[in-house]
């Protein structure tokens, strides 16, 4: 059985979480969604938010208790990635913190690595900061082995040559983990991980994007052209945790640990159509529907929460097995694969439920169908999701 149950602690923290999220994001995230443009660095609700003290950096990393037995700190971050999600994901994505580069520092970084990165930059609450998480190329998305961003070794530097797509907050990030390879022909064992500090020569911004969806999140596009980086940052090099696939693992297992709470976040988007379309639904056709058409649609809307349920289960189930320390690619895999398209199904049925006006941006449902549609993209694709699990499951062979 599945242990779900949380400490009062955190009980606490969830309804903090709620608190923001009706107060700060869902007012941002629609504020941006209006303007058409990211939240601004300087905008009052990142401050606001650090002072809360709430800090999603060390939660959901694959950080366990310091004890023997199985820690829930993971299952507490499915918990509130879907909560935060349910208000507004892009504001949440846009929040001060490490982000997506913490897993990799947390991973294979030294101590000091771990002080520099993940410690100093977000000691001031007063001043928000961002990191942020490069592999994403124009030929290389979910097969990450096609990374071609170069990494040439010169005395006691790194060379970077190449760009990265689609990076979230890569514009205002403090510093970014990037993946390059040091050997092309290698394939995944030439890769690597380097933190790449903002305001490093040769490391410069790109465009910003112009989305459908998520519009508070900043998705930015980054060049590398004779980038310097001094090898103290390079992860898993000096510590004992280096390996010819060093780089390549660590790519990997961030996406065992943020594939279930992408996963999550879908169902937390789903939810909130869900329950938008099931209001509706509710001052439409009173306490009994009159006729097969309405029966009809409230069947519709069960078979959609049957399916969220589903999804929410499989994401609890990964979390739980890194809670345990057990590996969780195969269910990390089944999260993301099931959860999107179960979201984008609930999303659609409530445009139909609300007719006509399902396009009108002031119900939310129509925002929700823009914003979940990236997740069965991100993070792994649902196609990639399913090549893994065929390898995992039938022993399938690589095919390169």
């Amino acid at each position: 059985m599945i242990d779900t149950t949380l400490d009062a602690g955190f009980t606490n923290v969830l309804m903090m979480i709620r608190e923001v999220g009706k107060t700060m994001l869902r007012p941002a995230g629609l504020e941006a969604d209006r303007s058409g443009s990211p939240i601004p660095e300087d905008h009052p609700m990142f401050v606001a938010f650090n002072r809360t003290g709430l800090s999603f950096g060390a939660v959901g990393t694959g950080k366990h208790s310091s004890g023997d037995g199985p820690s829930r700190v993971n299952r507490a971050a499915i918990l509130a990635a879907e909560e935060m999600a349910y208000w507004d994901q892009g504001a949440c994505m846009s929040l001060p913190g490490p982000g997506l580069g913490a897993p990799p520092i947390r991973i294979l970084g030294t101590e000091d690595q771990k002080q520099r990165f993940l410690v100093d930059p977000f000691a001031d609450k007063s001043k928000p900061a961002w990191g942020a998480y490069a592999t994403t190329e124009a030929a290389a998305g979910s097969d990450v082995a096609r990374i071609r961003t170069t990494a040439r070794k010169e005395g006691d530097h790194y060379i970077l040559d190449g760009d990265k797509m689609f990076i979230t907050n890569g514009a205002r990030a403090s510093w970014v983990v990037v993946f390059a390879t040091v050997d092309p022909e290698a394939g995944r064992a030439g890769q690597r991980a380097f933190v790449v500090e903002k305001g490093t020569p040769g490391f410069t911004l790109g465009r910003i994007e112009k989305k459908m969806g998520l519009t508070a999140s900043e998705t930015a596009t980054l060049f590398f052209e004779n980038c310097r980086v001094h090898e103290d940052n390079i992860l898993g090099s000096k510590n004992g945790k280096g390996s010819d696939k060093a780089g390549f693992k660590a790519a990997m297992s961030t996406f065992d640990i943020t594939r279930p709470m992408v996963a999550a976040m879908a169902v937390g988007i789903g939810r909130c159509a869900w329950e938008r379309a099931a209001e509706i639904a509710r001052d439409a056709f009173g306490d009994k529907p009159s006729n097969p058409l309405e029966q009809k649609m409230l069947e519709r809307l069960a078979f959609a929460r049957r399916r969220l349920d589903a999804a929410r289960m499989l994401c609890w189930r990964a979390a739980w097995k890194m809670d345990h320390r057990e590996n969780n690619t195969v269910e990390a895999s089944m999260a993301k694969v099931y959860a999107p398209p179960a979201a984008l199904l609930t999303t659609q049925l409530a445009m139909d439920v609300c007719g006509l006006a399902g396009v009108r941006n002031d119900l939310l449902v129509e925002k929700c169908f823009r914003d979940v549609k990236v997740f069965d993209i991100f993070e792994g694709t649902g196609e990639v999701q399913r090549i893994v699990l065929a390898r995992r499951l039938f022993g399938y062979p690589r095919t390169h």
